[in-house]
């Protein structure tokens, strides 16, 4: 399970900016996770609250914001929602030229108290 090696990444950057700001709390965390990074978010939040014990982060939330997965098409010189079941243009059947978004795992902001 990646997912804890993940949040441990998540959380010291956190407790990192926490300490930096003097912040006495970490209330939130809000990171970007795309539809093809492999993470699972229940397994990403679990980890979270697992892990926050007993740290400044205790108590707080991990907010997920989803980031769907887009392709560029080369020969329509486009972006295109890529589907579960491939990555070919919708407009012309040729196979994506490159993944555009989707695969996004950071920390996007942080609430601090």
């Amino acid at each position: 399970m990646h997912e804890v090696g993940l949040m441990q990444d998540a959380l010291r950057i956190a407790l990192d900016r926490a300490r930096e700001e003097k912040a006495r709390r970490v209330l939130a965390i809000h990171m970007r996770i795309g539809a093809l990074s492999g993470v699972v978010p229940d397994a990403l939040a679990f980890a979270f609250e697992c892990l926050s014990r007993g740290t400044p982060a205790e108590g707080g939330t991990l907010k997920i914001e989803r980031v769907p997965a887009v392709c560029w098409c080369a020969s329509c010189d486009r972006e295109f929602a890529a589907l579960d079941v491939g990555f070919e243009c919708p407009s012309c059947g040729a196979p994506a030229g490159e993944i555009r978004r989707g695969r996004e795992i950071e920390v996007a902001s942080l609430d601090l108290e």
